[in-house]
């Protein structure tokens, strides 16, 4: 497959929040602004694409019995540089996303791309379907962040674009789930035409 093909499916067909429906957990708890959205989606982008590139240089040396736990410890590797990058140089990001940060080590979307494709493949490969399900569910938490901040602040990245106050329910986990489904319907609706 070329590398372009791998690059766009993380957007469009096998999108991780809005397709395959994978990492809700962050998705709903992460997403009630546009910035905390596109945080968790760069840093999660950032531990996919260092992940799958040191999974795939590695991964004809792992023995089967341990090939999980191994890569559980690169991804959590490439989780730890993000952890202690984003609490030095954005201290009000990371006090944001607070705990779900180190969570991205159990991310089924990392996991799941390091055992379908990163151990299968080159690190080339392995490089652009991560930046591609990186940027792919980046986008899609941005949309979702976007939507909640708007419905329920009035604004888009701290911008005021509704006069009033907004609907605090789209702030709170319940909007999040209504928006998410929404937008989910929106996708497939289009998908199918």
């Amino acid at each position: 497959m070329s590398q372009m093909k791998q690059f766009t499916k993380g957007f469009f067909k096998e999108n991780p929040i809005l397709v395959l429906i994978l990492g809700t957990c962050p998705t709903l708890a992460t997403t009630s602004s546009a910035i905390n959205g596109m945080g968790m989606g760069l840093a999660t982008t950032f531990v996919l694409i260092g992940s799958n590139v040191a999974i795939s240089l590695i991964a004809k040396s792992i023995p089967d019995k341990v090939r999980i736990p191994a890569f559980v410890v690169v991804i959590a590797t490439f989780v730890t540089i993000v952890d202690l990058l984003m609490q030095a140089y954005v201290p009000s990001l990371y006090n944001q996303l607070g705990i779900f940060i180190p969570l991205i080590v159990v991310n089924c979307i990392v996991l799941g791309r390091a055992e379908a494709f990163a151990c299968k493949n080159t690190p080339t490969s392995s490089f652009f379907d991560g930046l591609g399900m990186g940027l792919g569910f980046t986008m899609a938490l941005g949309i979702l962040g976007s939507i909640r901040e708007l419905l329920g602040a009035g604004s888009i990245l701290g911008m005021k674009m509704i006069e009033g106050d907004g609907m605090l329910l789209f702030i709170l986990a319940p909007g999040a789930f209504i928006a998410l489904g929404y937008l989910i319907a929106i996708i497939n609706r289009f998908k199918k035409v």
